[in-house]
């Protein structure tokens, strides 16, 4: 993992950077339905874990965190996944590292959940990585928004994914995915650029 630190002095967001960080201090979140008929055959959530976070890594903006460091982006990010206990309705938070190839990933990915997601602890994982994105998911239902509400002093720049219930309509299956980002570092224009790719990436799923 390398953490690349961002110069203020040549950077070009910084107006709009210090705007949100300090002054109206601003998250958001963005709710789209994903066509995700391709993945049809394969399990959702590790599917669409590995697909975020191969489209996460193509976009800095997506990357950017407040660390001991200073602030900065990562060269790579990880998912962050919770896995739901039917019987104590509770979840664990679990991380996997990615491979840019899928059936690696799915491996890795069959291999902690097996493991660790009996515990029933909340982070039954050790040795968690700086670079490690949170995504969840609410297969019971599908959802027209959604939104966080993170306190704590405003700087959590890292953004969130929560996916709903799939469903069909008409020929496709549709998917409510919630994407919540910082101001500071993303832009609307940048959210759009996302699931586009995302989108992209979806539909040319091939394994």
């Amino acid at each position: 993992m390398a953490f690349h630190k961002i110069d203020l002095e040549t950077w070009p967001r910084r107006e709009y950077y210090e705007h949100y960080i300090q002054q109206v201090v601003c998250t958001y979140s963005i709710t789209v339905r994903l066509d995700i008929t391709r993945l049809g055959g394969h399990k959702i959530y590790p599917a669409m874990l590995w697909l975020l976070t191969q489209t996460v890594n193509e976009f800095a903006q997506f990357r950017t965190q407040l660390t001991a460091e200073g602030l900065g982006y990562f060269d790579e990010m990880h998912p962050r996944y919770t896995v739901f206990s039917p019987e104590k309705e509770t979840f664990s938070s679990i991380w996997t590292l990615c491979d840019g190839d899928f059936p690696v990933f799915l491996a890795r990915y069959r291999e902690d959940v097996a493991r660790y997601a009996p515990s029933g602890c909340f982070s039954p994982k050790p040795g968690q990585p700086e670079n490690c994105f949170d995504v969840s998911m609410l297969p019971w239902m599908r959802f027209e928004g959604f939104n966080l509400n993170i306190f704590g002093d405003g700087k959590y720049l890292l953004p969130i994914f929560t996916m709903g219930q799939a469903f069909v309509e008409g020929e496709k299956t549709l998917l409510p995915l919630a994407i919540q980002v910082h101001h500071a570092v993303c832009d609307g224009y940048h959210v759009s650029k996302f699931v586009a790719a995302l989108q992209e990436k979806i539909a040319a799923f091939a394994f």
